[in-house]
């Protein structure tokens, strides 16, 4: 315990990197899986493929190599793109950057079927009841599609959020001073290595605690109405 104390705020440095990287990601991944829901469901047989390619390439690569697809080649190619045009200089793409916006996009992937999913379960009746009452498309959405959509789309949301959240050590091996590397990297100055590692055991574990927690009561909540109904 004390060179857990000691190395502190090492420890609590990684933790606050881990969380944002965590957030950022999750922001691009709602984003996408939103985008690619919609697509899927769209009339348009080119958004459908689109999406499709989308969903089974970035399921069917280890997220691994896609970090380090990215990291190494995507720097690589920002650069290329620049000097040919002209439109811009030489562009540094550093490790948090390539990080978030790769885990975003591989959890997108996942969040696509899991709002897909929730949309169809919709009874097609609402909708229907909607837009016979005159309703505007932004008016369903918003009272019709939306609060069930949500309501469907939690369990798996969860699930989602729990392992993209625990996907961020990933990053450690591009060199990101997330808790993990924090955590080898005083592991080894200290030869301690199981004692950090054991630490940043019960880091990750009181996060996802405390993100099921929080998500269950989201869940409480949004399925309110039909708890009173049953």
């Amino acid at each position: 315990m004390d060179l857990i104390f000691e190395y502190r705020s090492q420890l609590v440095d990684g933790t606050i990197v881990t969380i944002q990287l965590a957030l950022a990601s999750l922001v691009v991944s709602l984003a996408l899986g939103l985008l690619g829901a919609w697509a899927k469901l769209s009339s348009s047989r080119l958004a459908q493929r689109l999406a499709g390619v989308y969903t089974s390439v970035v399921r069917g690569v280890p997220d691994l190599v896609l970090i380090l697809l990215v990291f190494f080649g995507g720097q690589v190619t920002v650069n290329a793109i620049g000097y040919s045009t002209g439109l811009w200089g030489y562009v540094d793409v550093n490790q948090f950057v390539s990080g978030f916006m790769t885990i975003g996009v591989i959890f997108g992937a996942y969040f696509t079927e899991t709002f897909r999913g929730a949309i169809m379960a919709i009874p097609r009746g609402q909708i229907e009841a909607g837009i016979s009452c005159g309703m505007p498309k932004s008016l369903i959405f918003r009272h019709v599609i939306w609060p069930q959509m949500v309501r469907y789309a939690l369990p798996g949301f969860t699930n989602n959020w729990l392992v993209q959240l625990k996907t961020t050590a990933l990053v450690s091996v591009i060199g990101l001073q997330d808790l993990v590397y924090n955590a080898f990297t005083a592991g080894r100055s200290t030869g301690k290595l199981f004692t950090f590692m054991a630490a940043a055991f019960v880091i990750y574990l009181v996060l996802t605690a405390v993100s099921d927690l929080a998500l269950r009561a989201l869940e409480r909540r949004y399925s309110r109405g039909v708890v009173r109904a049953m």
